[in-house]
């Protein structure tokens, strides 16, 4: 079963369930998945599906930080909670021990000594991170700290 159809199958449970919100969750999921397939003409692949999913977690992220400094929380644990359930269709997310292990990899890899470097260590460690759902605002703090020492 690929990614697309587990998330439809759990939209209908989620339905005959009567889980609103989980319901309204995977229902934007299917949408946002069903319109990058329409822009690129063609069934998705689950790499490419997971690529979307995370990108819709970022979204929310970004949001929840808008709702938190326009004094809305009740709007902020909504988008929350939309993370928790499209999360569950992500690998488990790197732990800051993957993330600082890969970036002192690439930074020896990479010959990197200032702030100067920090795209071509960024390039370096996003793929040793793939597939671990590493949040990229995490590895940048993460490089940035270590550079800036």
């Amino acid at each position: 079963m690929s990614l697309k159809e587990k998330i439809v199958a759990d939209m209908t449970a989620a339905m005959k369930a009567k889980d609103a919100a989980r319901t309204s969750t995977l229902r934007m999921v299917k949408a946002a998945i069903m319109n990058r397939e329409k822009d690129g003409g063609g069934e998705l692949a689950d790499e490419d599906v997971m690529k979307l999913l995370r990108s819709q977690v970022k979204q929310r992220r970004d949001s929840i930080e808008q709702y938190q400094k326009g004094g809305r929380p009740e709007l902020a644990d909504k988008e929350l909670s939309e993370i928790a359930v499209i999360e569950e269709y992500l690998p488990q997310a790197a732990s800051q021990d993957e993330i600082d292990a890969a970036v002192a990899a690439a930074i020896t890899e990479t010959g990197a000594a200032s702030m100067k470097d920090m795209g071509a260590v960024m390039k370096a460690v996003m793929p040793k991170l793939a597939g671990k759902n590493a949040d990229g605002k995490a590895v940048s703090e993460a490089v940035k700290a270590k550079l800036g020492s």
